[in-house]
C-alpha cells in the first residue's frame, strides 16, 4: 500500500509543479526533491512489500515511507484549500479588504509550507540512506528467493487421510468423466477458485485414483507455486517419468538447457498416453512457455491445471478443447459435517454452542481450508463457552495470531501477488459493511476519486478501473452476484474470511479504520473512516483526529443530524464523503466548504433543494442526488466542470409497473456548455429552460457514455435525434415519453442514420408508430428494451438479426399484436426474453433453431395467452422458466401437461420452472 500512496503522490507533485510552478515559488525545489526520492523510493517498495512480513525493521521502514507520503499529501493540500479561500470570490467591501490582506496571507502560506517541506526532506534523507542499507541486505533482483521462515502448508493438502475430506464426489465424477474423453491428442481440463477452496485436495484424488491411472501409461504431479522456474520445473518432471519407468534420467540433466527440456520431454511422452498435474499455477506465463512439450498428436494426454486465476485456466483449456472446472464452495451440509469434524473430534456439538458455532461457520461461508483451520483451534478452547463467544467476535484479530497464520498466511499469497496498483482497490474494499453487495460502478468512481488508477493514453479513467476489477475477479478475490441482463457484472461480494483479512491489513497500514462495534477508534492521522454504528452525541469527542480525514463512509445513522454537523466541522480536506440514505432534508454547510472533495453521495436522503453554493465544489468530479426528493439542479452547478457523473432522478421497478414509474429533475439550460466531462447523466427532464431545448444541449456532451432523459415530448423527437448523432462514446441510453399517450418520433428518413457504434443497451419507454429503422443496425446491441411502445407490427423480423443481442424485454404493453414469431436461424445470442403485460398476445410461436441458446424466459401478465410458446422443446439450452400473473386458462394446461409428462409436458428439459401469483401484495408461488 506504501507505494500505491507514493505513486500518487509523485503524480500529483509532478501535475502540481507543471501547473502552479509560480505559485509555489521557492518551495518547488524541495517538492522537486521529495517528488525525484520518492519515485526512486517506489520501485524499491514494490519488490520489499512482501519481505517486511518477516522483517520488522523493514516494515518499520515502509511505515516511515508511508507516513512521509501522508504528511507531504496534508501540506500540499492545506496549502491548496488556503489558495483556495484567497481567491474565493467576493465584493463591496469584503473585496477591498480582501485586496489588502491577501499578499500578506499568501507570503504566509508560503512561509509556513517551505518550513514543513524542509522538514520533510530531512526525514527523506534519513529514510533514503536506511534504504541503502537495506538494499545491501537483500538482492532483489531475485523475487524467487524469500526470506520468511513461516511454514507453506499448501503442500500439506498432498498428505490428507481420506476421512478429512469432504464434498469432493460431485466435481470429482465431472473432471473424470471429461478425463475419459476417448479423443487422442492434448486435452487440458484447468480447475479454477479462490485460495482454500480445496483445488489441490480435489485434485490430488483424482490423479491418485486407480481406477484413472490405470488409463495413462505417465504420471506426473508438478507444484508450481508463485515462484515460478521454468528449467526447475521441467527437471523435476523428467525425473519423475524417468522415476517411474525406473530409468536413469539424463547424465546431462542438469547442463540441459529449457528447449533441450522441452524436445526431451515431447519425444519421451510421444506414442503414450499421460496424465500431468500443474498444481498451483499463478502466471500465464507457465502455460505459455511449456504447452508445446506436450505432444498433440500420435499421443493421448490429459493436463489437469490447478488455478486462482480465471484467465489462465481459461488460456489453458481453450487451447485444447478442453474444459474449465470453476470450483464452488462447500454446500452447507458438507461445511457442517467438515466443521463439526475438526471442532468436535471426539463428541458432539454441546447445545449450548449451537448457535456460536452456526455462526462462526457462516463466517467460513464454505471456505474448506477456513473451517479446517478454525475448527481445529476451536477444539483447543475445550468447549468453554466463553471462549467460543470471544473468538466469534475477533476473527480478524485471531487471523494474525499463531494457529491462524496457515489461513492467513495463504490468504496473503494471494494479496501480495497483486500488482502494486492493485492492493490500493483491494484494500479499499475492507470499507464496506458485511454482506452489503458492493455495485461496480460505485467502487469504480471511488478508486477513481481516491486516486488509485492511473492514468492511460488512449483510455477513460473509468476504462482502466474497470480493468483493475476484472483483474480481481479473474484472480477469484471477488465474486461476481448481481449481473446485468447482458450478463456482464453488475454487483459483487468478498468472502467473509478475506474480508477479515484485508481489515486486519487496512488498519496495521493506517489505510482504514472501521467502526462496526460499540467504539470508534481514530488512530493519529487517520485518512479513511467508515462507520458501521450508530453514534450518539456523546461520542463526537472521539473524532479529534480526524483533520487529515479524506474519505468518510456514514452506512448508520442517529436519528439526529448534529453528530454529522460536528464531524465535518473537523474534516477540511475530505475528497470522498458518502451519507447515503442519511436523514437529513439539507446538506450541512459543513460539505461547501471541502474544496478538495471529487466524490459526494447523497443518494436516498429528504434533500429537495440544491443550494447555490454547490458551485463551492470545483473539484466534485460524482454527484449522486439519485433517489433523493431534487427536482430541479440550481445553475451554480455549471461551475462544476470536472464532474463526469451526475445521478438525479429515479427509476422504480416494483411491480405493477406504471408508466410514470421513471422520475427525473431539471437542469440548467447550458448544460451542453459547460459540464462537458460529464460521462454520466440520468434522470433529466427534456424540457424547456428559458427558450432552449435540453435535447439540444445534450447534443454537446460528446464525452457522455450513459443517459436517461424523461418527459419527452414528439416535438423533441428531431433535435434529440441530431443529438445522438453527435454522442458516438454512447453505451447506454435510456428514453421516457413525458406521458403514455405521447409519441416517441426518433425515426427521421430526411436525416442521415443514427451511427452509434458503441452502445450496448437501449430502453425506449413510451409509444412508438413503428421501432426507429437506425435500430435496426445496431450490431453491438446487447440489451433492447421496449415499454409502453403499443407497437402494431411484430418488431421482430426487424431486430432478428442483431447479432449482439443477449436481452429482449417487451414490457407494459409494448405491443399490441396477437402473435410473435422467433424465425429459424435467428436472435443467435439471444440468452434472455421477457414479456410482460401484453395484453393483447395470443401465441408465440419458436421456429426450429431459433434462438438456440435462450436460457431465460419470462411470461408475465399477458391475459389472454393460454399457452405456452409453440415450439420451446427446440430451446435446448432453456435454464429458466418464470410465469407470472396468467389467466387460469393458461395455468390450468400448464398444470395438464406436466401432469401428462412425457411429450406433452414441453418443459421436461427445463431445470427450474415457477408460476408466481401477487396475492394481496405478497408474491406467492404456485404449486404445479
Amino acid at each position: 500500500m506504501a507505494e500505491s500512496a507514493a505513486s500518487f503522490l509523485v503524480n500529483k507533485l509532478t501535475v502540481l509543479l507543471q501547473q502552479e510552478r509560480k505559485l509555489l515559488g521557492g518551495i518547488g525545489d524541495n517538492a522537486v526533491y521529495i517528488r525525484d526520492e520518492l519515485e526512486q523510493t517506489r520501485e524499491f517498495l514494490r519488490a520489499a512489500d512482501e519481505k517486511q512480513e518477516s522483517d520488522l525493521q523493514l516494515k518499520e521502514w515502509i511505515k516511515k515511507v508511508r507516513e512521509i507520503t501522508y504528511d507531504t499529501e496534508d501540506v500540499l493540500e492545506k496549502y491548496i484549500l488556503e489558495l483556495a479561500h484567497l481567491h474565493h470570490d467576493a465584493d463591496g467591501y469584503k473585496k477591498y479588504i480582501k485586496m489588502v490582506y491577501e499578499p500578506v496571507k499568501k507570503l504566509m502560506a508560503r512561509h509556513q509550507i517551505a518550513s514543513e517541506f524542509q522538514k520533510i526532506k530531512l526525514r527523506m534523507e534519513n529514510v533514503a540512506k536506511t534504504q541503502q542499507r537495506f538494499k545491501d541486505i537483500y538482492d532483489f533482483r531475485d523475487q524467487g528467493s524469500s526470506i520468511t521462515t513461516t511454514y507453506d502448508t499448501r503442500g500439506d493438502a498432498l498428505l490428507l487421510e481420506e476421512e478429512e475430506i469432504v464434498g469432493t464426489e460431485e466435481p470429482k465424477k465431472q473432471i473424470v468423466e471429461w478425463l475419459k474423453h476417448t479423443d487422442d491428442g492434448l486435452m487440458v481440463v484447468s480447475v479454477v477458485g479462490m485460495g482454500g477452496l480445496g483445488k489441490t485436495t480435489l485434485v490430488k484424488k483424482i490423479y491418485d485414483d486407480a481406477s484413472v491411472k490405470a488409463n495413462y501409461d505417465s504420471h506426473v504431479w508438478i507444484t508450481v507455486s508463485e515462484k515460478f522456474n521454468l528449467e526447475r520445473l521441467l527437471r523435476d518432471m523428467i525425473n519423475q517419468l524417468s522415476s517411474e519407468v525406473k530409468l536413469q534420467p539424463p547424465r546431462n540433466l542438469e547442463a540441459m538447457n529449457g528447449d533441450e527440456m522441452k524436445e526431451y520431454v515431447y519425444k519421451f511422452l510421444k506414442d503414450k498416453t499421460y496424465m500431468i498435474v500443474l498444481d498451483d499455477v499463478w502466471k500465464i506465463d507457465v502455460w505459455e512457455s511449456i504447452k508445446y512439450a506436450f505432444p498433440r498428436k500420435r499421443a493421448c494426454g490429459r493436463i489437469i491445471v490447478t488455478t486462482r486465476l480465471y484467465n489462465i485456466g481459461n488460456a489453458a483449456c481453450s487451447e485444447t478443447c478442453g474444459h474449465l472446472y470453476n470450483l464452488d464452495p462447500l454446500s452447507a451440509e458438507n461445511s457442517e459435517k467438515l466443521f463439526y469434524r475438526k471442532a468436535f473430534p471426539r463428541s458432539s456439538c454441546p447445545s449450548d454452542l449451537n448457535e456460536i458455532a452456526k455462526s462462526i461457520l457462516k463466517r467460513c461461508e464454505g471456505l474448506p481450508l477456513a473451517i479446517v483451520v478454525i475448527g481445529g483451534l476451536l477444539a483447543t478452547k475445550n468447549n468453554k463457552f466463553e471462549d467460543w463467544k470471544t473468538f466469534e467476535g475477533t476473527i480478524g484479530v485471531e487471523l494474525q495470531g499463531d494457529y491462524l497464520k496457515r489461513l492467513s498466511k495463504l490468504l496473503s499469497l494471494s494479496y501480495y501477488d497483486l500488482p502494486y496498483y492493485l492492493k490500493a482497490c483491494f484494500l479499499y474494499l475492507s470499507i464496506f459493511p458485511e454482506d452489503k453487495l458492493l455495485q461496480k460502478w460505485e467502487v469504480l468512481r471511488l478508486w477513481i476519486a481516491e486516486g488509485f488508477v492511473e492514468a492511460k493514453e488512449g483510455k477513460t479513467q473509468e476504462e482502466v478501473a474497470e480493468a483493475y476489477l476484472n483483474e480481481l475477479l479473474n484472480r477469484s478475490l471477488i465474486q461476481v452476484v448481481g449481473t446485468h441482463l447482458d450478463g456482464s457484472p453488475l454487483s459483487f461480494r468478498i468472502h467473509d474470511i478475506l474480508r477479515e483479512y484485508i481489515i486486519s491489513k487496512s488498519r496495521e497500514q493506517n489505510v482504514f479504520t472501521v467502526s462496526s462495534g460499540g467504539e470508534i477508534i481514530c488512530p493519529d492521522n487517520i485518512r479513511r473512516m467508515a462507520i458501521h454504528i450508530r453514534l450518539p452525541k456523546e461520542m463526537t469527542n472521539e473524532f479529534h483526529n480526524v483533520k487529515y480525514l479524506r474519505t468518510l463512509f456514514w452506512f448508520e445513522f442517529s436519528e439526529s443530524g448534529l453528530v454529522l454537523h460536528e464531524v465535518l466541522d473537523n474534516c477540511k480536506l475530505l475528497k470522498v464523503l458518502q451519507l447515503r440514505k442519511a436523514p437529513i432534508d439539507n446538506i450541512p454547510n459543513e460539505v461547501f466548504k471541502l474544496y478538495h472533495l471529487k466524490y459526494l453521495d447523497l443518494s436516498g436522503t429528504n434533500i429537495e433543494v440544491i443550494p447555490k453554493a454547490i458551485g463551492n465544489l470545483r473539484n466534485l468530479e460524482t454527484l449522486y442526488l439519485y433517489e433523493s426528493k431534487v427536482t430541479d439542479l440550481p445553475v451554480d452547478i455549471l461551475k462544476l466542470c470536472k464532474l463526469r457523473h451526475l445521478l438525479v432522478g429515479s427509476l422504480n421497478t416494483t411491480y405493477p409497473f406504471s408508466f410514470d414509474c421513471v422520475r427525473g429533475s431539471k437542469v440548467p439550460c447550458e448544460i451542453g456548455s459547460y459540464l462537458t466531462s460529464l460521462q454520466t447523466l440520468y434522470w433529466i427532464d427534456a424540457d424547456k429552460v428559458d427558450n432552449i431545448k435540453i435535447v439540444q444541449e445534450v447534443g454537446k456532451l460528446t464525452q457522455l457514455r450513459t443517459l436517461g432523459i424523461t418527459k419527452l415530448r414528439r416535438g423533441d423527437g428531431r433535435d434529440l435525434f441530431l443529438s445522438l448523432a453527435k454522442l458516438t462514446n454512447l453505451r447506454s441510453l435510456n428514453i421516457s415519453c413525458i406521458n403514455k399517450d405521447e409519441l416517441m418520433d426518433l425515426d427521421h428518413s430526411n436525416l442521415p442514420s443514427l451511427t452509434l457504434p458503441f452502445l450496448r443497451k437501449i430502453c425506449l419507454h413510451g409509444r412508438l408508430e413503428k421501432l426507429p429503422r437506425w435500430v435496426y443496425f445496431l450490431h453491438g446491441l446487447t440489451i433492447f428494451q421496449l415499454w409502453g411502445s403499443r407497437l402494431r407490427e411484430d418488431p421482430m423480423q426487424h431486430i432478428e438479426d442483431l447479432r449482439g443481442l443477449v436481452c429482449l424485454e417487451m414490457d407494459m404493453l409494448a405491443y399490441e399484436g396477437e402473435e410473435l414469431i422467433f424465425k429459424g436461424g435467428k436472435f443467435q445470442k439471444l440468452e434472455t426474453l421477457s414479456l410482460n403485460s401484453l395484453r393483447g398476445l395470443r401465441c408465440v410461436r419458436v421456429e426450429k433453431d431459433s434462438m438456440p441458446h435462450l436460457k431465460r424466459l419470462y411470461i408475465s401478465d399477458c391475459g389472454i395467452m393460454e399457452d405456452l410458446p409453440d415450439g420451446i422443446e427446440h430451446l435446448s439450452n432453456l435454464q429458466q422458466v418464470e410465469v407470472e400473473t396468467m389467466s387460469e386458462k393458461f395455468k390450468g394446461r400448464l398444470a395438464e401437461q406436466k401432469h401428462k409428462g412425457g411429450h406433452e409436458w414441453k418443459l421436461a428439459h427445463v431445470p427450474r420452472v415457477e408460476v408466481w401469483e401477487l396475492v394481496d401484495n405478497e408474491w406467492k408461488q404456485h404449486q404445479l
